[in-house]
């Protein structure tokens, strides 16, 4: 969504340019702190999950370890919080969960960082002493929680800014209803829980903190309020909590987590009314419609500055703001490092809504990608049955194609 902020203070020069001034940098946590990122979603996650991977040899140089296996532990997370994935993916194990801590542990007393979004869908206090106990391993128990060496980061973006971006996010995951209707349910229609109760769960962010703080104790949980204005600021935090030097951490492309365009959210909802309207097993969606479909759609279209963007209608904007007011006030009061400007959260931008409130047209350049990427899967498949879904927008549409054909050519012949 494309917006324009109007901040309390916006006669300031800072947004009249768009751009934040220098901030003094946060003071490094101690040596040997193993920081757990816990997200929650829409905040930043992907894109420091893919810097802190790619810069995992320059950090273990200078004393900060990136123990997952991959750019994000997703399993491991969803196992210890016993969530079941995507829909139609394999459910994780407790194997998974198993190999993070066992690395994380390799690293013994030097500075180690995990980061997953879905640390924040756990289900209770059991669940996340159970993740702080099996990373800490019983450090610093018997002195109270307060001395032990996990430290919890969370960070946060204004609520108006994540909506259209997790609405989007679960239609990926079969959603049919659309937008406006599911803001009516998520802020009013008690017990505003249906048709995704993980929603407040992660994103009632004061409940989200405080539920860690009961845990982890208010001085192992740092609290940072994303500022979009300055692009690379929450990369900076990052080093600066890990006493790693200013440019170590870059952002890393990846289209693979594009956000989809309004008219791309509407085609794939459409097709999951189809899709359940006719029982097709969720394996099926897994692979062909979000690993084929999607994905290829992602990789091979750039959104047009002119596609119409999803809109949030404004009575939505202030009820997200009157939100993220209490939420700021509450987290204040419970003694946690606040890094950031909370004023953030109760932001109410105000929208072009002229341009924004387009018919959403799906190019045919899109829906043919879409197809092609579903027809890659299906062609794929037979060949390669182990071959991850990722692996086929690896290869070339020439190789796909050539595949594609020699299926059709043997299965003529067969006939």
């Amino acid at each position: 969504m494309e917006t324009d902020c109007t901040h309390h203070d916006s006669a300031s020069p800072e947004a009249e340019t768009g751009e934040t001034a220098p901030k003094s940098a946060p003071t490094p946590l101690p040596p040997g702190t193993r920081l757990l990122h816990i997200g929650p979603h829409k905040t930043g996650t992907t894109s420091i999950q893919g810097a802190l991977f790619a810069a995992k040899d320059a950090m273990a140089g200078r004393g900060v370890d990136f123990p997952a296996h991959g750019r994000h532990p997703m399993e491991a997370a969803l196992a210890v919080c016993a969530r079941p994935g995507m829909m139609g993916d394999a459910k994780p194990t407790e194997g998974h969960w198993k190999r993070l801590v066992d690395a994380v542990h390799a690293t013994g007393r030097r500075t180690s960082v995990v980061s997953s979004e879905f640390f924040a869908d756990a289900p209770d206090d059991e669940a996340i002493a159970r993740i702080v106990d099996d990373l800490d391993r019983g450090q610093g128990r018997d002195q109270g929680r307060d001395q032990g060496r996990v430290h919890v980061l969370v960070t946060l973006r204004p609520l108006w800014k994540i909506m259209p971006s997790q609405w989007q996010q679960y239609v990926q995951n079969g959603l049919r209803m659309g937008y406006e209707d599911w803001l009516e349910h998520m802020l009013r229609k008690a017990p505003y829980e249906k048709p995704n109760p993980s929603f407040w769960r992660r994103h009632r962010h004061d409940r989200l903190v405080e539920r860690w703080v009961r845990v982890v104790g208010a001085g192992n949980v740092t609290v940072v309020v994303v500022d979009d204005r300055d692009r690379h600021g929450l990369m900076r935090t990052f080093e600066s909590l890990l006493g790693l030097p200013d440019g170590l951490l870059v952002p890393v492309p990846d289209t693979a987590n594009r956000s989809l365009t309004l008219a791309e959210t509407e085609m794939l909802r459409k097709l999951n009314m189809e899709f359940r309207g006719n029982g097709l097993p969720d394996e099926v969606y897994s692979k062909m419609v979000r690993g084929g479909a999607v994905m290829h759609m992602k990789n091979a279209c750039r959104p047009a500055p002119d596609d119409a963007r999803i809109t949030t209608p404004r009575w939505a904007l202030e009820a997200a703001a009157g939100i993220g007011a209490e939420m700021a006030e509450r987290i204040a009061a419970m003694g946690v490092r606040v890094l950031g400007d909370p004023a953030l959260l109760s932001v109410v931008p105000s929208v072009a809504s002229a341009e924004e409130t387009r018919p959403p047209r799906i190019d045919p350049e899109v829906a043919a990608h879409a197809l092609y990427g579903a027809l890659a899967v299906a062609a794929a498949a037979p060949a390669h049955p182990a071959a991850s879904v990722r692996s086929v927008h690896q290869t070339s549409s020439k190789e796909l194609v050539r595949v594609l054909g020699h299926r059709v050519l043997k299965r003529l012949k067969r006939e």
